[in-house]
């Protein structure tokens, strides 16, 4: 199989050759960005780079598939939250303390918002992903949910209290901002994007499994009978409470934090929904060995998960080393099941 097919397929919870490697979220890390000259905060704000940047996690380090959008905060940029783009060494952020809306009446969506220049240059990478690589390899894109998008244009505080206090409100909120997630995920379609990922960061530590059934399970699987690519979910933290609900939205994939064993995720999701994961960040890929990183992609193969990858978006400072890890340590988990199954 291609490494398009691979990714494909594993997204439909179809057989493959072999399990694919696809991080839904970013690769990006500052070696690399050095050894192909496409650094923050260019390569979040120019396609050209962005683009650059994203292929290394397919020639450099033999992921099936490349993801363009490192940040979370390209839609915010267009919705006119205010930025601090920082250096190659640091991700970019939305300057919270400053919100732009207060009241659902605040909601707009601009007319310029496909055409502003932090979205438009996503576009401008998926389209040159797609002409280099073709059916080769799966290119992925990212569409913020409304959740997300609640934290950084009200205040992630604001956003809360109001979920707690007016949850009508908080609803007449969302209902209005899921407009820009399905216009930038349709737009990146157009692009040329293979399947979606949709961050929506209800985290396990800020919000309950109660509350996703509440505000989002609704809202998600809309999102998912909308755009016609396969939708990986995005969500952090200790999410094992909301998985049934997550594996009812007809999403294709659920990306999910090491937070949840492998197993235990699995046993919930019960085949409805391919998983995503969940190879520690800040730990494992940032602070140990090659080695360690194997033990876990192993404990991920051995439980069944669909595809393999990064729990988030890596740290910036992870090494080659242990990147390239993961997908060998597939490619060796298969050969001694190959070997195994030939005796």
């Amino acid at each position: 199989m291609t490494s398009r097919e691979r990714v494909l397929a594993a997204l439909s919870r179809e057989p493959v050759d072999r399990t694919p490697c696809c991080n839904p979220t970013s690769l990006a890390t500052v070696e690399l960005m050095d050894l192909v000259d496409a650094r923050f905060p260019d390569a979040n704000r120019k396609g050209e780079q962005m683009a650059r940047l994203a292929a290394t996690g397919y020639t450099e380090l033999g992921f099936d598939s490349v993801m363009p959008v490192f940040s979370i905060i390209q839609e915010s940029s267009a919705l006119g939250c205010l930025m601090q783009w920082e250096g190659k060494d640091n991700w970019p952020t939305v300057k919270m303390s400053q919100p732009i809306w207060r009241e659902p009446d605040d909601i707009s969506i601009p007319s310029n918002f496909l055409t502003h220049p932090d979205t438009q240059c996503v576009l401008e990478a998926i389209r040159i992903l797609k002409k280099e690589f073709g059916e080769e390899v799966a290119v992925i894109g990212k569409t913020m949910g409304p959740w997300s998008l609640g934290y950084h244009c009200f205040g992630v505080e604001r956003f809360l209290l109001m979920s707690h206090d007016d949850p009508g409100k908080t609803m007449v909120c969302l209902d209005k901002m899921k407009e820009s997630t399905i216009l930038f995920g349709q737009a990146q379609i157009e692009a040329g994007a293979d399947a979606l990922t949709l961050p929506d960061h209800a985290t396990g530590d800020l919000v309950s499994g109660e509350y996703y059934e509440r505000f989002l399970r609704e809202m998600h699987t809309e999102f998912a009978a909308m755009l016609a690519v396969p939708l990986i979910l995005h969500i952090c933290g200790r999410t094992v409470d909301r998985m049934d609900g997550i594996a009812r939205t007809g999403m294709a994939a659920f990306h999910f934090d090491s937070k949840n064993r492998p197993q235990e995720s699995m046993e919930v999701v019960d085949s409805r929904i391919a998983l995503v994961g969940n190879i520690n960040n800040p730990e494992t890929l940032f602070a140990r060995s090659p080695e360690e990183v194997r033990v876990e992609v192993r404990e991920n193969l051995d439980a069944g998960v669909q595809l393999i990858a990064p729990e988030c978006a890596i740290p910036l400072q992870t090494s080659i080393e242990n990147l390239k890890a993961i997908p060998e340590s597939v490619r060796e988990w298969h050969r001694e099941k190959a070997v195994s199954v030939g005796s």
